[in-house]
C-alpha cells in the first residue's frame, strides 16, 4: 500500500519512536551511482586501459600512496 502511494508521487513518512523519522521516496536514475555521468567515466576509464594509459599497482604501499593513506 505505501510503496503504491509513492509511486503516485507521495511522500511516505515513517516516524520511529520519538527521536527518529524515515521517508520513503523512490530512487531516480539521478540516486544511483551509475547515473549517466558515471556511465561516460566508466567509458573513458575503459578506453584509457585499452590504450594501456594505466599505472600497474602490485603492493600495498602502492595502493595507499595512490589512495593517499
Amino acid at each position: 500500500m505505501y510503496f503504491d502511494k509513492v509511486d503516485k508521487g507521495e511522500q511516505i513518512i515513517i516516524q520511529r519512536g520519538t527521536d527518529k523519522s524515515y521517508v520513503v521516496t523512490a530512487v531516480s536514475e539521478d540516486d544511483l551511482y551509475f547515473n549517466a555521468e558515471m556511465v561516460e567515466r566508466i567509458k573513458k576509464s575503459l578506453k584509457e586501459a585499452e590504450q594501456r594509459q594505466v599505472k600497474k599497482i602490485s603492493t600495498s604501499k602502492e595502493i595507499k600512496d595512490l589512495l593517499g593513506i
